[in-house]
């Protein structure tokens, strides 16, 4: 065998086992990652809110939920990042949809919105749910937030629900540096719109991942993981 057979055969063996390799360094990675935390229990349904004129449901959905209150188009910023960097990204998979509320007689607006968000395709996993302005402070107040609803009952940020009306998140958000530092734990229980970086890089590419993949372990029986509940966390307060 002259030497540039022998060359040849070694670059087509690691052509063919460089795959191979980083499969089994992959393997482990993907069958034990640490789900994402349920941070709060009982996020309240549309079936539970009077004033829900509804077909859409929480429950055995994966939601992206927004408050857009009773001035949906002044949250075109939020909107647009949802749906470039969330929606676009994840319209499609399993039982996923986003879910924006407004107000009650807003329906103009929220069309306007509607039809400025759906400019190049229609919104088929995008809802918008008009309720009264009591049901909208009853279902954020069964969210777990640290902020408050704007006098247009409407708020920058979006929060995940899962199939089981639990709401997700993080209870140690810390970065590596400051995980380095030893700084204090502190939780994550919503993602700010306005900020494309949050939404990219922790919503889009980490939290929403993880939960598919919860969810698609489960289907196939293979997810052996206990998900922390909120009352594991001892001592927390609301954020």
């Amino acid at each position: 065998m002259t030497k540039k057979n022998i060359k040849k055969g070694a670059i087509l063996s690691i052509l063919f086992f460089l795959p191979v390799i980083f499969l089994l360094f992959l393997y482990p990675s993907t069958n034990n990652y640490n789900p994402l935390d349920v941070v709060h229990e009982d996020v309240l349904d549309f079936s539970n809110l009077s004033s829900a004129k509804t077909d859409i449901n929480l429950k055995d959905h994966i939601t992206v939920l927004g408050f857009l209150g009773e001035d949906p188009e002044s949250k075109i910023v939020e909107t647009s990042n949802l749906k470039e960097l969330i929606y676009d990204k994840f319209q499609g998979f399993k039982k996923f949809q986003i879910v924006m509320i407004v107000a009650e007689g807003t329906e103009d607006k929220t069309e306007r919105l509607s039809k400025e968000l759906s400019k190049f395709e229609p919104l088929e996993y995008w809802h918008f749910v008009s309720l009264n302005n009591s049901d909208i402070k009853k279902l954020f107040n069964s969210l777990r937030s640290s902020q408050v609803l704007d006098y247009n009952h409407a708020i920058s940020n979006v929060f995940i629900v899962d199939k089981d009306l639990n709401q997700r998140g993080r209870f140690d958000d810390r970065s590596k540096r400051e995980i380095k530092r030893e700084e204090k734990p502190y939780i994550l229980t919503s993602y700010n719109a306005t900020m494309v970086s949050e939404l990219k890089n922790k919503l889009a590419a980490e939290d929403l991942r993880v939960l598919f993949t919860e969810y698609r372990q489960k289907r196939k029986g293979e997810f052996n993981s206990t998900v922390r509940r909120a009352e594991d966390l001892k001592g927390e307060q609301n954020e």
